[in-house]
């Protein structure tokens, strides 16, 4: 019977090894026991983006990126966004189970009930400039909201987490509905604890003067699918950030704004707006050609394709594709998605992109549908925040009970200047 264990032969000394496998993966650390000598630190595994390190076992999300499988607590995402809500799924990544008819009544009164900000919340983020980023006033009002709440550095105790969790969840829609209206110098509509988690949101974005904002349910089931497919993906950038900034047992606001800067990046939270400039540089379907034959050529990349995990059709991209011909038929249709259409069927078809594995991603079209629903781009990284804050909380929390995790301190390979001698100002 073979032993589940890696043999290693370290050929500088002629020592061999035997490594443990556990659930697929080695412990790194005992690496550190192969020496050239005793005085040899031990050896490393070096590894730039942690493209093949796991920093944790986690019992939140499952993502097999070759099948095209996601699931949220072994719930497959398609079957949560056709059934599911997202308080719903928010209370199933927080507690690991679906709620009970009461369970989700009572969440959802107590989210509901953080929605409001202190006022004195509201005048900071009327401080910014006109034409301040939505998503750098979220980052900003998150890390102050810390000093708004010091009983969130109670992080050890279960009832304080929680509260902080409700409290993160309530109000970031409020935060992100500010920003847009900051954006656009208009008042700031207040929560309306009537609607829904999401037609709430609506509401606060869009509300003008009517007493009663009446929310399309269309364009409010459409959002809040949209936050269910962004609601967790694993260890993705921000989702590490949440963790490494957590394993230092700040606060879950920082910890949160901390996550929301990672977000902020291009390559994130951003990618989506980049699939939009590609598709109004491209112009109409007739340019699409010209504009394969350049990124063959690596000229140019193809924006919403592909993905770092995903070497599959992403499972979220089916679902988003079904909405927007859904959310079209309230808004009108977008000029833009003919060519997101037929750039997809090339995609699918074409034997380089089948080859490279670039299928479309959920960034792919996301961005057709909020720039449907009227949002500029520079709200679709706050949108994505406010779904990714459930499972940025979950990690978070799995993390801090998690009795192997420690504060994050990865290690370097120095490559720098050996031991020099310091020259005086005057003798150089």
């Amino acid at each position: 019977m073979s032993k589940n264990v890696l043999k290693i032969t370290d050929e500088r000394t002629g020592k061999q090894y035997e490594v443990p496998i556990e659930n697929g993966a080695i412990n790194a650390m005992t690496l550190r026991g192969i020496k050239v000598n005793d005085d040899d630190f031990g050896l490393m595994t070096y590894d730039p983006g942690f493209k093949n390190t796991a920093s944790t076992k986690s019992r939140i999300t499952f993502l097999d990126g070759e099948k095209g499988i996601l699931q949220y607590r072994g719930y497959p995402i398609e079957e949560l966004a056709e059934n599911s809500n997202f308080l719903e799924t928010a209370y199933l990544l927080l507690f690991n189970k679906l709620p009970n008819p009461k369970e989700m009544s009572d969440f959802e009164y107590d989210v509901k009930h953080h929605t409001m900000l202190h006022e004195n919340k509201r005048k900071l983020m009327e401080g910014f400039r006109y034409d301040a980023h939505p998503m750098g006033m979220l980052v900003s009002t998150l890390a102050a909201a810390s000093t708004f709440y010091p009983d969130s550095k109670n992080i050890h105790d279960a009832e304080s987490r929680k509260l902080q969790m409700l409290r993160l969840l309530g109000k970031v829609p409020t935060i992100a509905a500010y920003a847009y209206r900051h954006s656009l110098g208009m008042p700031y509509n207040y929560p309306d604890n009537d609607l829904s988690y999401t037609g709430n949101f609506l509401q606060m974005m869009f509300r003008m003067t009517e007493s009663k904002y009446e929310v399309n349910p269309t364009l409010e089931r459409a959002l809040d699918v949209l936050f269910i497919l962004h609601a967790d993906h694993e260890q993705n950038c921000s989702t590490t950030t949440m963790r490494v900034v957590g394993s230092s047992h700040a606060d879950p606001f920082v910890a949160a704004a901390s996550a929301s800067s990672g977000l902020y990046g291009p390559l994130h939270g951003g990618a989506n707006e980049m699939v939009l400039r590609m598709l109004r540089e491209i112009g109409s379907v007739a340019n699409i050609p010209n504009h394969i034959k350049r990124v063959k050529a690596g000229e140019l990349r193809l924006m919403g394709f592909g993905h770092r995990v995903y070497k599959n059709y992403d499972p979220r991209a089916k679902i988003i594709k079904k909405i927007a011909d859904q959310v079209f038929e309230v808004t009108g249709r977008n000029p833009l998605l003919d060519i997101a259409i037929e750039l997809e069927r090339i995609a699918l078809s074409d034997e380089y992109f089948i080859t490279k594995k670039l299928y479309p991603n959920v960034d792919f079209y996301s961005g057709i549908i909020y720039e449907a629903l009227k949002l500029p781009v520079t709200m679709f990284p706050v949108l994505f925040a406010i779904g990714r804050m459930a499972g940025w909380l979950a990690q978070w929390e799995e993390g801090l009970l998690d009795k192997e995790q420690a504060i994050a301190r990865p290690r370097q390979l120095y490559l720098g200047q050996e031991k020099r001698t310091y020259v005086p100002l005057n003798k150089r």
